[in-house]
């Protein structure tokens, strides 16, 4: 019988998040998600995650709180040995985030020290809280943007976060990789979900000039992502390490 996988998918309730898990739920990992806000959305994804025969469990997570950190991690190792007799984890997927289109020059401190602590500050040091239930052979996958690449005005802010989360995954997968964990980032271009929909889902016509720059002529769906994710967090991808990952389209710029 094959050993039981476990991924914890951070922002898991909704959106990109929400696909992820149930990609790697499909793969036949048991999945643990966090959710910020909407403990309904989470319950919800948590029984679609067991209709699919997987177990799985939800819990609270605010990223922006970041002393509330070691709290979280303190509740997942009871969750952990409670429903799977162990410490120990297999994959960690970094996706929790928030969205804003902020010209540069209306940028707020507040703003960006939530923008900080979200995609950048509480992810290194969950991280490394979480190190020491991390499986070795198991892996970290990390979520960018494509906006790291091409910009997009009204992005400094999340693209610069995101660049330093693509800096630090080489760094993860050079000083893990003795340890057996493996540390890739996956970067998605224009996708249409809650997490923006007020620029895309809501905006035909910003829709149809981001799918005008793909060659495949569309924006990209949740299920373009998570799919990836999921793959990411198989033995297929055991030779996968430092690598960022663009899922985009083939857009060019």
């Amino acid at each position: 019988m094959n050993e039981t996988r476990i991924a914890l998918v951070t922002g898991g309730s909704r959106g990109l998040g929400r696909d992820m898990a149930l990609s790697l739920a499909r793969k036949g990992l048991d999945i643990i998600l966090t959710y910020r806000s909407k403990k309904e959305e989470a319950d919800e994804v948590v029984k679609q995650i067991e209709a699919l025969g997987r177990k799985a469990l939800s819990l609270p997570l605010d990223m922006n709180a970041f002393s509330s950190l070691e709290a979280f991690v303190k509740a997942l190792i009871i969750e952990l040995k409670t429903v799977w007799q162990t410490e120990a984890f297999d994959y960690l997927v970094n996706n929790a985030g928030m969205g804003a289109t902020v010209p540069f020059e209306k940028v707020t401190e507040t703003l960006f020290d939530e923008f900080l602590n979200v995609h950048f500050k509480s992810v290194y040091f969950l991280t490394q809280k979480l190190l020491p239930h991390l499986k070795e052979g198991g892996g970290i996958v990390n979520i960018s943007s494509g906006t790291t690449r091409f910009a997009n005005p009204g992005y400094s802010v999340y693209a610069s976060m995101k660049g330093a989360i693509e800096v630090l995954t080489k760094y993860w997968a050079k000083e893990l990789g003795p340890k057996g964990i493996r540390a890739n980032v996956v970067a998605p271009g224009p996708v249409e979900t809650d997490f923006n929909n007020a620029a895309i889902r809501s905006n035909p016509q910003m829709k149809e000039r981001l799918a005008g720059l793909s060659p495949l002529g569309r924006v990209g769906t949740a299920e373009d992502i998570g799919s990836v994710v999921a793959f990411l967090c198989t033995d297929e991808a055991k030779w996968i390490n430092g690598q960022r990952i663009e899922v985009s389209g083939g857009i060019n710029g």
